[in-house]
């Protein structure tokens, strides 16, 4: 009976997130809201809570996670990563004080303590590649000059977290300083271990995971890298930077073939994943936190913006070329709650995953509409601030001018010559 009731419960959320997927790309937005309205509607003090599937779930949501940062890193090799770094850091800088800066801010205002508040940093920091990258593509952006420069600052995030999440994790843990810096230490070291041997034997790897067989390279690479996840977890090193660290080891024809058959495996367990966080936050949790959210919001949709502007004028791009990328870069999404999701299991802050899943939901929603409209309503406000072109007074020939002969004078529209 039990498991009549499991296969009913998961049956019924796989059917109604494909639903809402299908709703989400008919009016051409993210479908992450949605899975993360359902998880509410679903979980803790929700409209009808689940309680048979709710583990499977939660294996599933972590497998999610493994796979959303494995596709991320079979995006870029390890020489495109080494490359952003030593061109582009300082976009990353700029990128992490205006946006890190406001969220452990807004966490010691409200009381939260330092901890909540690295974690609150964490979740304004880091932008929605997935949701961004869906964007430019509906928008025929993806060809543009400032394309390279929203793309390196995604790359900067994404590597910061091959050292934030260790942090974090030790943070969330309890430990002491000597025990935390010995697993940023292992993280670090495992990264850089990692990107070596990458960009070194990249191909060597790749040929011995390579196969010309789709179910043999699907069971190789989804093995390897939970193996590798599972590993670095028992490290005290955060699962999801392991399984990055393994997509950015396999480069060429095994990164476009793993990419075409893990893309439905992640697609289905990263809106797992975005349910399993709503099945643990209690609707009633998030009044009291929207104000505070919307606020955050606000800010740090700016700070995006801004971001997004410094860097690409830094890379020389035009002016509507930064407004773009800036409005590109506001939505946030998978990462902000996976970091919010680790607080949540730690139990730190019972208003942190409230207010996380609040805010994500206004940015994911805000986001897709600035990377629209903020070049445009730029484009506006400058026309509207710039003076009109005073008229000019047509200056009368010299007296001892010969008249030009051929053609009559030339009149301006008022009909003097």
């Amino acid at each position: 009976m039990h498991s009549a009731v499991f296969l009913i419960e998961f049956g019924a959320i796989i059917l109604g997130l494909g639903l809402l997927g299908r709703l989400a790309g008919r009016f051409h937005f993210s479908p992450i809201p949605l899975y993360l309205l359902a998880g509410l509607a679903f979980g803790t003090g929700g409209l009808l809570p689940m309680g048979a599937s709710e583990e499977f779930v939660a294996i599933g949501a972590e497998i999610g996670v493994i796979l959303l940062l494995l596709m991320l890193g079979l995006e870029y090799t390890a020489s495109d990563l080494v490359s952003n770094l030593k061109t582009q850091y300082p976009a990353g800088l700029v990128d992490f004080a205006l946006n890190a800066v406001p969220g452990a801010v807004a966490a010691l205002l409200m009381g939260w303590g330092p901890v909540a508040a690295v974690v609150l940093a964490g979740v304004t920091w880091i932008s929605s590649s997935g949701v961004i990258a869906k964007v430019m593509g509906d928008l025929g952006r993806v060809g543009n000059r400032e394309t390279p420069v929203i793309l390196s600052v995604l790359v900067l995030e994404d590597l910061a977290m091959a050292v934030y999440l260790p942090i974090v994790t030790a943070l969330l843990a309890g430990v002491g300083l000597a025990a935390g810096s010995l697993t940023l230490a292992i993280a670090l070291g495992v990264a850089g271990a990692v990107l070596f041997v990458a960009v070194r034997y990249g191909r060597l790897i790749s040929r011995f995971v390579s196969s010309d067989d789709p179910e043999k390279l699907l069971l190789v690479v989804l093995g390897l890298t939970l193996l590798v996840a599972g590993i670095a977890q028992q490290l005290q090193v955060s699962a999801a930077v392991g399984a990055f660290l393994v997509g950015i080891a396999l480069s060429g024809e095994v990164a476009e073939g793993t990419h075409t058959l893990l893309s439905p495996l992640r697609d289905l367990f990263a809106a797992v994943f975005f349910v399993f966080f709503g099945l643990h936050t209690d609707p009633a949790s998030i009044p009291p936190v929207l104000v505070p959210a919307l606020a955050l919001a606000l800010v740090t949709a700016g700070t995006k913006i801004a971001t997004g502007y410094w860097a690409a004028r830094r890379a020389g791009i035009g002016v509507n070329g930064r407004w773009r990328a800036g409005g590109t870069l506001v939505a946030r999404g998978e990462f902000s709650i996976v970091i919010a999701g680790l607080a949540v299991t730690a139990d730190i802050e019972p208003a942190l995953g409230p207010l996380a899943t609040a805010y994500v939901l206004i940015l994911v929603v805000i986001g897709p509409l600035t990377a629209r409209y903020t070049q445009p309503v730029a484009a506006w406000c400058a026309a509207r601030r710039a003076p009109a072109e005073p008229v000019r007074a047509s200056v009368p020939p010299p007296t001892n001018a010969p008249e030009p002969t051929g053609t009559a004078p030339e009149q301006d529209p008022a009909g003097r010559t």
